[in-house]
């Protein structure tokens, strides 16, 4: 799984939330830019949780991107096994 798939979830993720999908762009920032708070933040790491397998912890003091989220999360994911 690539970043760019993570995206993909983590936009679905958020459209569920009532998110309109033209607001999210990799350098939207999820408290200043979507307004969320802390309990909408857990909601979307259960989500990738729930989706991807991964568990991330989002409820940082700093605000994040959506790309910050997504490198967290690839970053996060166990070491591919397949041979170049």
């Amino acid at each position: 799984m690539d970043t760019y798939q993570v995206m993909d979830t983590l936009r679905a993720i958020l459209t569920d939330l009532g998110i309109p999908e033209e607001t999210l762009h990799e350098n939207t920032l999820l408290r200043k830019d979507l307004q969320l708070d802390s309990t909408e933040t857990v909601e979307i790491a259960l989500g990738l949780k729930r989706e991807l397998g991964i568990g991330v912890k989002l409820e940082t003091r700093q605000d994040m991107t959506l790309a910050q989220v997504c490198h967290l999360v690839v970053a996060a994911m166990p070491a591919s096994t397949e041979s170049g």
